[in-house]
């Protein structure tokens, strides 16, 4: 693998249609977490690279007749089921780069692309399939009022490092659909292929301006993006600490905010969902994908087991024998699967989180380390093996803190009413689950759990549909579905008075 110095600095930041270096010169190196090595270097961008980048977008949303805002419904629709048709034909390519980039295996990267094209095809197919406006009735033949939807404006759109070009489109393909224009900053750890998309964007004929995109630090580019008064929007998906400073960044100005969290989320397993041979398969089969899909990297991950104790000591040897067996290694590898964290600074973060648990009486099932290197599995590479944690309890920070790695934590309850307190003891509320057989228990528990999302017998799939959001600290947005096109537009009542009269309100 080439040295950092070997590597060609590209042109990643893009503003009023033109590729550039960032005005300071700055680089930085973007590694391969299955090797620690440097595979690309793209400009490191700050506030000045920012503030070109939103005057674009402004420059293109204020623009005269044939500006984003009022291009036809149906041309901007046909424009998002362009890209997507762009993400298919670069599928392997993309689907490699999002494996290099954020460390997932390269099947995991080929659906995440696959998911990407869907949500530009399905934002495409809602706003062109909406009506015009709401008709409120004045009671008069002689007004006309209306309620529209309008662009909100200039959208700052800033995404994470775990699935990088997944959430940037659950943001892009909504706010390109509702007539915004945008600066995406994306994690400078994973920038690469939502650089790609903003190629894809002007191959499919996105006008200059629309699309913009500032590659740098969240601290520099990220603040400024949340502070700037040309910023009308600021859509936020990541940790907690740093949403609250973007939303505290934001305040000044009054722009909209939509934030997408963190979750600490129960995997809830009742007795009778294990109750045969194969019900207890796929309970401990979905209970390994909650936990342990992308390293457990994932916001909405299953990373609280939370069992009846009647099932419990059988159910935790197997899912701890099955962690065992999970084939970890560099994400293009043949036979892999699961793939490195994201840098070595949260392993350490991980591993803390481990120690922790230990040392406040956890007992600790399988995993716990490093593995030990392989053909496929560099020495410096940032693995750690998948970990359960059992005997644990609600006072631990293991439970109550995100740790976002290959860790599951085991609680055990006996009664629905216990269950159901376990699974809501969290500050957060994006994501959770329930396992049985009994139709009325699964109605009620998931009518009970104060979480966005609820699946009942099955973990982790989404539908573009639907919206996803959570309760508590989980966030204040919303994506996906008729919710998150409604986050980037704002109504304006529009009352038409067909024949005027005099109003004499005041003598004279």
């Amino acid at each position: 693998m080439a040295d950092s110095t070997e590597l060609q600095a590209r042109k990643s930041i893009h503003a009023a249609g033109e590729w550039r270096h960032a005005v300071s010169g700055a680089t930085r190196a973007i590694l391969d977490p299955a090797d620690a090595a440097p595979f690309a270097l793209v400009a490191e961008g700050d506030e000045k690279d920012t503030d070109l980048a939103v005057e674009a977008a402004r420059a293109a949303f204020d623009g005269g007749a044939g500006a984003w805002p009022r291009t036809p419904v149906a041309e901007r629709a046909a424009l998002l089921r362009r890209v997507a048709d762009l993400l298919v034909r670069d599928r392997e390519e993309l689907g490699l780069l999002e494996s290099r980039d954020a460390g997932k295996t390269v099947e995991e990267g080929r659906v995440d692309i696959d998911c990407v094209a869907d949500a530009f095809r399905y934002f495409a197919d809602l706003v062109a399939a909406e009506a015009p406006g709401r008709v409120v009735d004045a009671g008069s033949p002689d007004i006309h009022s209306v309620v529209v939807h309008e662009p909100v404006g200039v959208c700052a759109l800033i995404t994470p490092w775990n699935y990088p070009l997944l959430q940037a489109s659950w943001k892009i393909a909504p706010a390109l659909a509702a007539g915004n224009t945008f600066v995406v900053k994306p994690s400078e750890i994973t920038p690469m292929t939502t650089i790609a998309l903003i190629g894809l964007l002007a191959e499919a004929g996105l006008p200059a301006g629309v699309a913009n995109i500032v590659t740098g630090p969240g601290h520099t580019v990220g603040a400024r993006l949340a502070e700037h008064p040309d910023v009308d929007l600021v859509s936020f998906t990541g940790g907690l600490a740093s949403g609250t400073k973007v939303a505290r960044a934001a305040a000044p100005t009054v722009k909209k905010v939509a934030l997408e969290l963190g979750g600490k989320n129960p995997n809830v397993v009742f007795a009778d969902a294990c109750a045969t041979e194969e019900g207890f398969d796929t309970a401990v089969d979905q209970a390994l994908n909650a936990a342990f899909i992308h390293s457990g990297q994932v916001c909405s991950a299953g990373a609280r087991l939370i069992v009846e104790e009647s099932v419990r000591d059988r159910f935790v040897a197997e899912l701890a024998r099955r962690a065992e067996r999970i084939r970890l290694g560099r994400g293009t590898a043949d036979g892999v699967e699961c793939g490195p964290l994201v840098s070595e600074q949260h392993r350490a973060k991980v591993e803390a989180y481990v120690a922790s648990a230990l040392a406040e009486g956890a007992v600790l099932r399988c995993g716990g380390k490093r593995p030990q290197p392989n053909d496929v599995r560099p020495a410096t590479g940032w693995f750690y093996e998948p970990t359960v944690l059992d005997h644990c309890h609600r006072e631990m920070r293991v439970v109550r803190e995100e740790v976002f790695g290959p860790v599951v934590t085991v609680e055990t309850f006996r009664t629905e009413d216990e269950a159901v307190a376990l699974a809501n003891d969290t500050e957060y509320g994006l994501a959770g689950a329930v396992w049985t057989t009994d139709a009325g228990r699964a109605r009620r528990v998931a009518g009970r759990l104060r979480h966005g999302t609820v699946w009942i017998n099955d973990f982790h799939p989404y539908l573009p549909q639907a919206e996803w959001g959570g309760f508590g600290k989980s966030g204040t947005g919303r994506e996906l579905g008729p919710a998150g096109l409604a986050e980037y537009r704002e109504p304006k009542h529009v009352y038409q008075n067909l024949a005027p009269k005099p109003v004499r309100w005041f003598a004279g």
